[in-house]
C-alpha cells in the first residue's frame, strides 16, 4: 500500500492509496498521513482507496480501527486539533458491517466509510459532524 497523491483543496486534504492493505502497513501509513495532515493544518482528510485490494480479518479491522481511534486522540490531545476522516473504499475492503469503523468511533474517531466520493465529501463538510 502506498500513497498515489495527497493533496490539500478548499480545506479537504486527499489521499489516494493503491495497492494491497496490508494491516501493519495500514497502520503506518496512518500515522504518516495523520503527520502530513497536521502539517498543512487541514482537519477534514479524505482517504481515496477505490484502488486499494484486500480482505481483512475482523480481528484486523477491529485492530486497524482501534489503532486510527488511537491516533485520532493522540493528535487531538497532543495538538488540540480534532480531524474529521471519510475513507471511500469498496467491498470486501469496506466491511458492509462496519466493524472497523463503529470501533473507531466507539473509541472517539470522528470517521465514516464511503462508497461513493460525493458522498464522503459532503459529509466532511457537513459542520454537525
Amino acid at each position: 500500500m502506498t500513497y498515489k497523491s495527497a493533496q490539500l483543496e478548499q480545506g479537504v486534504f486527499t489521499a489516494v492509496l493503491i495497492g494491497e492493505c496490508e494491516l501493519g502497513l495500514a497502520q503506518y501509513q496512518f500515522v504518516d498521513l495523520v503527520e502530513e495532515v497536521i502539517n498543512m493544518g487541514a482537519t477534514k482528510v479524505l482517504i481515496d482507496g477505490r484502488q486499494l485490494t484486500g480482505n481483512p480479518t475482523e480481528f484486523e479491522r477491529f485492530l486497524y480501527g482501534s489503532f486510527a481511534a488511537w491516533v485520532a486522540l493522540d493528535v487531538l490531545f497532543r495538538h488540540n486539533v480534532r480531524m474529521k476522516f471519510a475513507y471511500v473504499i469498496h467491498e470486501p475492503l469496506r466491511d458492509p458491517n462496519r466493524l472497523g469503523e463503529t470501533v473507531a468511533v466507539n473509541g472517539g474517531m470522528d470517521v465514516k466509510t464511503f462508497e461513493d466520493e460525493n458522498e464522503a465529501v459532503e459529509w466532511l463538510n457537513d459542520h454537525e459532524g
